[in-house]
């Protein structure tokens, strides 16, 4: 099954059109915007069969083409994917807005009053893959927060990111806002991608989600400021204080609730005085869910069926049926082992001691860090905010799930009554 044709028009003549939406969006009213929102969820509920139609095209092609089951699932849309989608945009809509918000304000001794304002970025990219639910989630983030937003997804989505742009653009131009506050760059060459990530007269802000080529692309070739989404090679730390069912629980639903996405545990760490007691019970439900275990020698004697794990193995963000184990030492051995497999997503510590709570939560270097559970909720939704543009791994200037505020910048606004300054 063949690709659908690209435009004609060029990726410059795209970021000029963002462009000029933004200006209007900037100064669009709350409720003109949570219009929009409210009316792009009706049409995804009502036009299901037709997104759904357009994605099973695009699953049937990227089976026949040999994808992996990990990215097959995070294409394919179902109806209940389609619901939280528009559950999704009705949540966004619901949020406060953040544009105007007043961050702090003073007076000075000569009497001007300066305030710090939130105001949109402006017009924000967002190249991603095999994530047709991503189209909704960053058209609807963007739109909220006053930005336009240039989408590009990968080859294999097209059919399923068209079908969704097209209804939030129609849901934009039913609230009296610009179409263009959403654009799909429907070209998926390379050549167009490289071309948006050096757009800087038009971008403000780039996001990427995808794998490793992808941000090695971005590093390689960006010109405008971007945050990065990198991977999640997330860890779960079974501490010596732990209630043991309830680290098998966490430890369970982390790894094996949804394998493919990047907030999924990939390795196990255990302390090595409940090693004994814990690996042989992680091990059976893990391996009877379906997951390959690799381990270190120590866990290797607990488990023998246990593989050998390789540097590799602990650097790995599997995003399937496998995971990495080690035995720790302590608190400390396990912050050293996470600070340096890690990538900065979410690590997670299992105890009771408050003290070992705390000291990994202090010392782990990472965007979220979770007490007592599963690394799964690092999810914007989850967080409370609607959605999620992303999960920056980076510390500038976002960190963590990234949603309307990670989608503002401020400005300083400066009242006077005539002031000079001499």
């Amino acid at each position: 099954m063949g690709t659908p044709s690209a435009p004609t028009s060029g990726v410059a003549d795209l970021g000029r059109r963002a462009k000029a939406a933004s200006r209007q969006l900037a100064t669009a009213s709350t409720a003109a915007k949570d219009e929009g929102l409210r009316a792009a969820a009706e049409l995804l509920e009502q036009r299901s069969g037709d997104l759904l139609a357009a994605n099973a095209a695009d699953v049937e092609a990227a089976a026949a083409g040999g994808m992996e089951p990990g990215p097959l699932d995070r294409l394919r849309l179902t109806e209940a994917r389609l619901a939280g989608m528009a559950a999704g945009l009705r949540q966004v809509a619901a949020l406060p807005d953040p544009v105007g918000e007043v961050l702090d304000g003073w007076k000075r001794p000569n009497g001007l009053e300066i305030s710090r304002v939130r105001v949109p970025l402006g017009v924000v990219a967002i190249i991603y893959e095999n994530r047709p639910n991503v189209t909704s989630d960053a058209g609807g983030l963007c739109l909220k927060s006053g930005n336009a937003v240039l989408l590009r997804g990968s080859s294999t989505a097209l059919r399923s990111n068209q079908a969704v742009a097209a209804l939030l653009r129609e849901g934009a131009a039913k609230a009296g806002l610009p179409e263009d506050s959403v654009i799909l760059v429907e070209d998926v060459s390379h050549e167009a991608a490289v071309e948006l990530m050096q757009l800087t007269g038009y971008v403000d802000c780039l996001i990427p989600r995808g794998g490793p080529s992808l941000v090695k692309s971005i590093l390689d070739n960006a010109k405008v400021p971007y945050v990065i989404d990198g991977d999640g090679n997330c860890h779960v730390y079974v501490d010596a204080a732990a209630d043991l069912d309830r680290a098998l629980d966490i430890v369970i639903n982390a790894k094996t609730q949804r394998p493919s996405v990047c907030n999924a545990a990939e390795s196990l760490l255990v302390h090595q005085s409940v090693a004994g007691a814990f690996l042989p019970r992680a091990a059976e439900a893990l391996q009877a869910a379906g997951v390959e275990l690799v381990g270190d020698d120590t866990a290797r004697r607990l488990v023998p069926s246990m593989a050998e794990a390789t540097e590799e193995d602990y650097a790995r963000e599997f995003l399937a049926l496998k995971m990495s184990v080690a035995v720790v030492a302590d608190v400390d051995a396990a912050v050293a082992h996470v600070n340096r497999y890690g990538t900065g997503h979410t690590e997670a510590i299992v105890t009771e001691d408050v003290a070992a709570a705390r000291r990994f939560v202090a010392a782990v270097d990472a965007g979220t860090v979770t007490v007592n559970a599963s690394t799964r909720f690092t999810d914007g939704e989850e967080f409370g905010f609607g959605a999620e543009i992303g999960i920056s791994t980076q510390k500038l200037h976002a960190r963590g799930p990234m949603a309307l505020r990670e989608l503002t910048t401020y400005k300083y606004v400066v009242w006077g009554d005539g002031q000079i300054r001499g």
